[in-house]
């Protein structure tokens, strides 16, 4: 029986369960602390979404729509398919990668779009996205029929954006649970009945999560009174940093900010003994008010002291995995479990002035140790059974990925994994060598405005040649590579926006991006372009928000109408994802005037045509394949997607097996000034295989 129930309420991933659960059990349990945790969202999925959910849905809603007549199909394949999206059947994909299993019809440019994206071998990838497509299908009868804030990843979302006030979701949660509430509010009790609690904790990381969370907490307050309610998460941290409606605290009794740790450990405190001081929390005083209470001499708990997440008693098996698009970064996002885990707390740059770096969760810089890191690796790869893992920093720190991927080849630990990068210029081409051999198989980072000018503004401590120059060394290595891009951002002209757009698409004719997102640039109040408009030449627009402020909105002088180039930036990107449409001059993505590029045809080529800058001769030498192998008359060096056959004499064997030994992760350091032998022409081919490598 439980003391504490961390939940997660609906909606976030559908294929793996956020962290921030976990990451607090881990926490309080490493603290004595009695405590359990579930994420009501994939239970509300995994009741709807079965044979008896569906069912109900259909007879719920009455008028089927373009469902009449093809109710008993869908009733028929459900069970299959979400067991197959568990990993259950895989055999099954044979039937739902053909024609006629699922309810779905496909246009023939969709039919040309799975021929391009799984060819026809992918027949898992294939079968994963049809059936995608089919409980999408169901996902709008849902909302047409039942629900219209239903939604697999987000639940009334338009309540929890921009919230400034309170009043829209105090007058919808004055009205009776939606048919996706009663599910939720039926599981809710069935989990309060298995335990003695004294507080839930309620994660809410997006706005979608928001109304989820306030119905769990009004649903606990009239039924289990003696129960106390903390909410905290990604919202809280932005979102609700200066609330002051007291109708909030009718719901949850505290909200705490920033780090959980501390404010919970000090809440169950304070629940026995109300004279304990509180870690950044807002209560609802007896004065009828909302007051923030931080006592700033309780210290934060390191990340080396926070324990390895936990994620007993989540659902792991009940977690599909779905491919909505024939993108291949979002589908790293949407299909595969991954352990989620973070290298270093806040953000090792924390400059850009688009991004919430007065912050704590960006702004308390403090990487962990590598050995600790692999320690917890290897205990959550051995707790979940999964070996993916989704390493969740802001920017993950060159150094830091040097340091876990040496240790990760040093102990031969395996795993699968990706992250979020800076383009900088200490990610050499032998480091990208180096992570690709530790399990590193993509990274995402931020080209955003792709304007040397813009990204100056940004501070974001890149170029647009140094992004394409370390793009290339990902993806010469084997990793997928995807750009954050961004238009809108203050004073960008229309010109700009067609300059930067020339660049992307430079980048994916060169194949050294293959995945992109266009998002438009959006203000908040606690970034140093929120904090102080003028420096960069717009006027923020400040509301009197009593609940929620984060989104601002703004008057831009400038006067470019950048709504207007949404649809064509979004459509030539999936186009050139695909490899087409890149030979198109790029005012043929637009219905509206646009000026021509000035960017040179050949930027990238000449980019990536300059010589690359010489090594440190510090640099430590690191060889990554496996021990020398005879194979015929040749003796082989291999390694991860690279390999050197080479004719060397027997008295030489031994020397260079001696050598590579001595250059191995775990071996001692040697640098390239302190090796004698790098001139050899064997050496030489093992550089050039990517085996033998400087990081």
């Amino acid at each position: 029986m439980a003391r504490v129930l961390l939940l997660t309420p609906p909606f976030t991933q559908l294929n793996t369960p956020y962290p921030a659960t976990a990451y607090l059990q881990g926490f309080l349990r490493s603290r004595g602390v009695d405590c359990a945790q579930t994420d009501l969202g994939i239970e509300v999925i995994d009741r709807l979404f079965s044979r008896s959910g569906l069912s109900q849905a259909f007879e719920a809603a009455g008028d089927l729509g373009d469902f009449a007549g093809r109710e008993g199909h869908c009733v028929r394949a459900i069970d299959p398919v979400m067991r197959f999206l568990r990993g259950g059947d895989p055999t099954l994909a044979r039937q739902l990668a053909a024609p006629g299993f699922l309810p779905v019809v496909l246009t023939e440019q969709e039919e040309a779009d799975l021929d391009w994206a799984f060819g026809t071998m992918g027949l898992q990838d294939r079968a994963k996205h049809l059936a995608t497509r089919f409980l999408e299908e169901l996902a709008r009868f849902i909302v047409d029929t039942l629900d219209p804030d239903f939604g697999f990843t987000r639940y009334a979302e338009q309540l929890g954006r921009c919230a400034y006030t309170f009043d829209a979701l105090h007058e919808r949660l004055q009205r009776p649970p939606s048919y996706t509430e009663r599910i939720l509010l039926e599981l809710l009790a069935e989990h309060l009945d298995r335990h003695t609690l004294e507080w839930v904790g309620l994660s809410v990381p997006f706005p979608g999560n928001l109304v989820g969370a306030l119905r769990i907490a009004q649903w606990i307050r009239a039924h289990r009174p003696e129960i106390r309610i903390a909410l905290g998460g990604g919202f809280a941290n932005t979102e609700l940093r200066g609330v002051r409606d007291p109708r909030v605290f009718d719901y949850v009794h505290a909200i705490t900010l920033d780090d959980g740790e501390r404010p919970f450990l000090q809440l169950l405190e304070w629940g026995r003994d109300p004279s304990t001081p509180l870690r950044r929390t807002f209560l609802r005083g007896s004065d009828g008010r909302v007051h923030y209470h931080d006592d700033p001499t309780l210290p934060d708990f390191k990340l080396a002291e926070t324990g390895t997440p936990d994620y007993t008693g989540l659902p792991l098996d009940r977690y599909i995995d779905a491919i909505e698009q024939t993108n291949p970064m979002h589908s790293l996002w949407s299909d595969g479990r991954w352990n989620k885990l973070t290298l270093a707390h806040g953000c090792y740059w924390a400059k850009c002035t688009f991004c919430d770096v007065s912050l704590d969760y960006i702004a308390a810089y403090e990487p962990v140790a590598a050995r600790l890191l692999v320690d917890r690796i290897e205990e959550l790869a051995a707790a979940t059974g999964q070996t993916g893992f989704h390493f969740v920093d802001e920017a993950a720190p060159p150094s830091l990925l040097r340091a876990l991927a040496l240790e990760l080849l040093k102990r031969g630990v395996v795993i699968t994994w990706w992250t979020n990068i800076r383009f900088e210029a200490r990610f050499t081409p032998g480091l990208c060598r180096l992570l690709r051999a530790s399990g590193c198989v993509a990274v995402a980072g931020g080209l955003e405005v792709a304007s040397d000018r813009l990204l100056a503004l940004i501070e974001k401590g890149v170029t647009v040649d140094q992004v394409a120059r370390v793009a290339r060394d990902f993806t010469a290595s084997g990793i997928l590579v995807h750009a954050y891009l961004m238009y809108g951002f203050p004073t960008q002209t229309a010109g700009e926006t067609v300059d930067a757009m020339e660049r992307v698409r430079q980048l994916f004719a060169a194949g050294v991006v293959h995945s992109g997102f266009w998002h438009r640039f959006a203000l908040t109040a606690h970034s140093p372009v929120g904090k102080d408009p003028a420096r960069f030449g717009i006027t923020a627009r400040m509301p009197d928000a009593p609940f929620a402020l984060n989104d601002l909105e703004f008057d831009d002088p400038t006067g470019t109408d950048h709504g207007a180039f949404s649809d064509g930036l979004r459509i030539a990107l999936y186009n050139w994802m695909r490899g087409e449409g890149l030979d198109l001059p790029l005012r043929r993505w637009f219905d509206l005037p646009t000026p021509k590029p000035r960017v040179a045809r050949d930027w990238v080529e000449r980019v990536l045509d300059a010589p690359e800058a010489a090594d440190s001769p510090h640099a430590q030498l690191v060889y990554l394949g496996a021990p020398l192998v005879r194979r015929g008359a040749v003796w082989v060096a291999q390694g991860t997607e690279a390999f050197v056959e080479w004719a060397l004499r027997e008295e030489e064997v031994g020397i260079w097996s001696e050598r590579l030994a001595s250059v191995r992760p775990g071996a001692r350091k040697i640098t390239i000034a302190a090796a004698d032998w790098l001139a050899d022409p064997f050496a030489q081919a093992l550089f050039n295989a990517g085996l033998l490598v400087t990081a």
